[in-house]
């Protein structure tokens, strides 16, 4: 017991008693508490095992979604249809490229002679290469590649146009952004002895390997010139002498009554959107194709094939 009495009453050196200590404040019990169970490593950001799994997801997203062309290169035209159609009508493409399995037809045994003939270089290629090359897999076994198009200038267009003997018949396009209504045009402003074609730079289709394969080799003779503001060109080649002319069913001339034998610029909207108000603006008349029935409104390729054919007639007769 003295012993005891002793040790309780002892005090330290500096005056204080043994007994006195400073408590934790309960930190050291909280610290103690449980925390739940511990993450595994894939949800732990800063471990190895989290950043492998993501790495694998993003791969399994890639091989979902097909490889992304990059927007400089070559397209490819896919299918035994496709190909032959694009051959047929001259199409620059640099590339056949052959399945090593696949059961030639007539379409194939067709498509390598053409290439043949056109010197073009024929690549014999597996499965798995074609289906990387054309993404969505529906080749067929025949790819042909299609280099990037190459624009033309959209004030060398112009000058080209007012040097060639006939007056200039352009056409621009607004608000189209489907590939094959650029294609059809294309081939309807060819076929009826247009200079070319001007589309925006941005918002806008592009001679992709679908417009050519839609132009039926159109777009390898016609040029075709990007603007990086529509309007802006629209009103240089207005002042430089051209009639800017604007498709929309509710215009305030009909084609009936327009007279397109001078240099003229005809300018398509899409079917849903028409023409863009600052192009319309622009305008120096709004033309209207007059059609029979309850049709309100034609396909833009359409409606530009028919405005193209009667100003061809109206020169025919007139001798420009």
């Amino acid at each position: 017991m003295a012993g005891n009495s002793k040790r309780k009453g002892a005090v330290r050196k500096d005056g204080s008693k043994k007994g006195q200590v400073v408590g934790s404040g309960g930190n050291r019990r909280r610290g103690l508490e449980a925390r739940g169970a511990t993450p595994k490593a894939v949800d732990r950001t800063y471990h190895a095992a989290h950043k492998k799994a993501k790495a694998a997801t993003k791969s399994v997203a890639g091989q979902r979604s097909g490889p992304r062309r990059k927007d400089d290169g070559p397209e490819y035209v896919v299918g035994r249809n496709p190909v032959v159609e694009c051959l047929r009508a001259g199409i620059p493409a640099t590339a056949l490229y052959v399945m090593s399995t696949i059961t030639a037809d007539d379409r194939v045994r067709e498509a390598i002679a053409l290439a043949g003939d056109m010197g073009i270089a024929i690549l014999e290629a597996g499965k798995p290469e074609l289906d990387r090359l054309t993404v969505n897999g529906l080749h067929q076994g025949l790819a042909l590649q299609v280099p990037e198009y190459r624009y033309t200038h959209a004030d060398d267009l112009l000058a080209d146009a007012l040097a060639a003997p006939h007056p200039p018949l352009l056409v621009a396009l607004d608000n189209i952004t489907d590939p094959r209504n650029l294609g059809a045009v294309i081939r309807s402003v060819a076929a009826f002895g247009g200079h070319g074609v001007l589309i925006p730079q941005r918002r806008s289709a592009s001679v992709t390997a679908v417009a050519w394969r839609t132009s039926a080799g159109a777009a390898a003779r016609l040029p075709v010139a990007q603007a990086p503001n529509l309007t802006r060109t629209l009103v240089d080649w207005a002042k430089a002498g051209c009639q800017i002319v604007g498709l929309d069913a509710g215009g305030d001339v009909t084609l009936d009554e327009y007279d397109g034998t001078g240099p003229v610029v005809v300018v398509v909207g899409s079917e849903g959107k028409g023409l863009s108000r600052l192009v319309r603006d622009t305008c120096d008349s709004v033309l209207s194709v007059p059609m029979a029935g309850d049709v309100e409104s034609l396909n833009a390729s359409v409606a530009a094939g028919v405005v193209l054919a009667e100003f061809a007639r109206q020169r025919r007769i007139a001798g420009v």
